[in-house]
């Protein structure tokens, strides 16, 4: 799998084209804003994650709708942020 590093603004003015490029080439892009990652894009590997990654999904669903989630305020909030 090849990496490459891409800006932010790039990648937002070319999201769709991205992921293109990560689902056909099976390559990783790392989006850095000043210099720092962000984030990467990568393709899932067909035969895993896919079933855990719908019973996460499905387990968020239910948390959610049973109110047990934490929202941003809360979280900085913890870590002393705001």
């Amino acid at each position: 799998m090849n990496t490459k590093f891409i800006g932010i603004k790039d990648f937002r003015q070319n999201i769709s084209d991205y992921a293109k490029q990560a689902r056909t080439s099976d390559a990783r892009f790392v989006i850095m804003n000043r210099n720092k990652p962000l984030f990467e894009l990568k393709p899932f590997a067909e035969d895993m994650y896919l079933d855990s990654f719908v019973e996460s999904v499905l387990k968020a669903e239910k948390d959610v709708a049973a109110g047990n989630y934490h929202t941003e305020n809360d979280v900085m909030k913890e870590l002393g942020i705001v």
